[in-house]
């Protein structure tokens, strides 16, 4: 009784800390576009704008960024060395069972990079699947490239890389032919200038395709199961933020269409049974 206890008072402490003190720990993958520290020593991306967008007006004025492995976001989330999680990761039943996630913010279909010209003509995780000399490329623990496997690409064919850099100097290299990645990491990758000219979107492009409908991964923010009350405060504020266009404006800034914005009353409860 006296442990349930404790672990209460710290959760408490940690939402009063965040509203009353207005400081939080943020976690990010130090991947373009999702949250990244820039030539300049400054914390940018769509995870830490939108941190900003969300929490200033609610009164956190001090948000302190960490820098952390995609695949130990979530450890570092439940062992409290980050109080969020906020870096393009998605919504899964699997993850529900582990945080509780905001409201999803962006909807993100599969985007796949190739060389300028898609020499080898890959418009299809079926053309992938189909060709026994052809490789894809994806990131560790992502969901797109779980995404590619469950579209019959086979694991021995699936080259898992723990950041973007690395899968895209393997294409450029030659030792992979295609790589998938979220399509708004794919598009802000394209646009970097040192790669224009290099690689482009593979378009047209069909991805996995379960119940006649295209998959979709809807990026949130996580939250540990204990602070559902911070997340409740995220979610009311997420919607005067979508209301008055500010959200639009972020995504926009980072190339992506408004047809992205994830509609206002799709909630992570509605996508998957376990999440809280």
């Amino acid at each position: 009784m006296l442990m349930a206890s404790t672990l209460s008072a710290v959760a408490q402490s940690i939402t009063d800390r965040v509203v009353k003190e207005g400081r939080i720990t943020v976690g990010i993958h130090n991947q373009a576009p999702w949250g990244y520290v820039g030539a300049d020593g400054k914390v940018a991306g769509v995870g830490p704008d939108m941190v900003r967008a969300i929490l200033g007006p609610v009164g956190v004025r001090q948000v302190d960024f960490v820098v952390v492995d995609f695949g130990a976001l979530i450890p570092s989330l439940l062992s409290r060395r980050i109080d969020i999680v906020a870096s393009g990761m998605a919504i899964t039943d699997e993850r529900c069972r582990q945080v509780i996630f905001s409201n999803p913010d962006l909807v993100i279909g599969d985007g796949v990079m190739v060389l300028a010209g898609n020499p080898r003509n890959i418009h299809s995780y079926a053309d992938v699947a189909n060709s026994p000399t052809l490789r894809m490329g994806g990131g560790r623990g992502s969901s797109n490239s779980e995404n590619a496997i469950r579209a019959g690409i086979p694991r021995d064919r699936m080259v898992l890389f723990q950041d973007t850099q690395s899968s895209i100097a393997a294409l450029l290299a030659g030792r992979i032919d295609a790589d998938t990645q979220s399509m708004a990491t794919a598009i802000s990758t394209v646009r970097q200038p040192g790669l224009k000219g290099k690689i482009e979107l593979a378009e047209p492009f069909t991805g996995l395709v379960e119940n006649g409908r295209r998959a979709a991964n809807y990026a949130s923010i996580a939250f540990r199961p204990d602070d559902a009350r911070l997340r409740d405060l995220w979610n009311e504020s997420l919607d005067a933020r979508k209301s008055d266009g500010t959200v639009k404006e972020i995504f926009a800034s980072y190339g992506f269409a408004a047809s992205m914005v994830a509609p206002a009353d799709l909630t992570a409860q509605k996508l998957y049974p376990n999440c809280r």
